[in-house]
């Protein structure tokens, strides 16, 4: 005993000196280092938990995890910056933004809870923005990321990404007790759209002949259906407001999306560019004025027929006053949003 406790004191000592080096180092490298582990634990944290096949939002389990993530947002905030360049500090925020958001889900928002929409799986079409716009769940099927005809591994992924359907639509059920009744019925539009893009989805080329995809697309199918009823079956008794407040407003864009302004901040702003685009507005029908008045389309043929005159029109126009130079792709683009004809 005599001869180890002289040796353990030691050791201790060399441990506590090499542990007091680090920390010193660690005030510009390894601390960045340690913000790194920490955001891979928090974006591992943020992917739900699965729950008979499907991300799971119930409260119940939303609880459970708070603990957790009241200590990873604790352990973002014991980290000093000051000292950091400029992009450390600048990842830092990022995490500081993304769990804020975390929070203010859970708090105020509560998509999984209030938002029907919130529960739609299939996107055909990409989003202009990176994410989407609105609060989506974590096991969407973006049919655009798919080229078909489909090879053996997307079709098993899609087969996987359909069966989440059903098992989510009935966890909705028991999820979607909040009573915003503007999220209730624009959330009803959005989740029978989604049975018309699963009806288009069986028309891809290659996949009629797939039989195990056309079954899980049926399913799906028949789920989403039976969502849309019980939708609109307690659509009645929502009766509140689906606004969150100019507070939490303030709040979410001052620390989520990291912008200074306020909620009556932006209303001015928006107040003044309202100003600005009717006086342009104004000064150009009056720079107009000599023409005749524009005529509105009066059926779908003459509005094919006015959309691709002003396509037209406006390429020509980019064209000759030096604007861009116009590309062969351009006029196809642009046909592709002529939109539709609405009496």
């Amino acid at each position: 005993m005599s001869l180890k406790r002289p040796f353990t004191i030691l050791l201790c000592m060399l441990c506590s000196f090499q542990w007091g080096t680090s920390q010193s180092q660690s005030e510009t490298t390894m601390s960045y280092e340690s913000l790194e582990m920490l955001y891979k634990e928090w974006r591992s944290f943020e992917e739900p938990p699965s729950y008979q096949g499907a991300p799971d939002y119930r409260a119940a389990t939303f609880d459970s995890r708070q603990a957790t993530f009241k200590a990873l947002q604790a352990g973002l905030n014991d980290f000093t910056i000051t000292n950091w360049p400029v992009s450390k500090q600048v990842d830092w925020h990022i995490l500081f933004a993304e769990m804020n958001g975390y929070d203010f889900n859970y708090r105020i928002l509560k998509p999984w809870q209030r938002d029907p929409a919130f529960y739609k799986t299939v996107w055909m079409n990409r989003s202009d923005v990176p994410a989407h716009e609105g609060p989506t769940h974590h096991a969407l099927l973006e049919i655009w990321q798919y080229t078909f005809p489909l090879d053996k591994e997307s079709k098993e992924k899609m087969v996987k990404e359909l069966q989440v359907i059903p098992v989510l639509n009935e966890q909705a059920k028991l999820n979607l007790t909040g009573n915003a009744k503007d999220l209730w019925i624009t959330g009803i539009r959005d989740i029978r759209t989604q049975v018309n893009d699963l009806e288009s989805l069986k028309r891809m080329p290659g996949l009629a002949e797939d039989k195990k995809l056309i079954k899980t697309i049926a399913k799906a199918i028949v789920a989403t259906k039976d969502f849309v009823k019980w939708l609109e079956k307690q659509a009645p008794t929502k009766t509140g407001p689906s606004g969150i407040g100019k507070e939490n407003y303030t709040w979410y864009q001052q620390n989520v999306h990291l912008v200074t302004l306020t909620w009556e901040d932006e209303v001015l702003l928006l107040k003044r560019e309202l100003s600005r685009a009717w006086t342009a507005l104004k000064l150009e029908e009056h720079r107009n004025r000599a023409l005749p008045q524009l005529v509105a389309a009066d059926s779908p043929e003459a509005y094919q027929e006015l959309a691709a005159a002003s396509a037209k029109n406006l390429l020509a126009f980019l064209e000759q006053e030096d604007i861009v130079t116009v590309k062969d792709y351009f006029k196809p683009a642009l046909a592709a949003h002529y939109g539709t004809f609405v009496p």
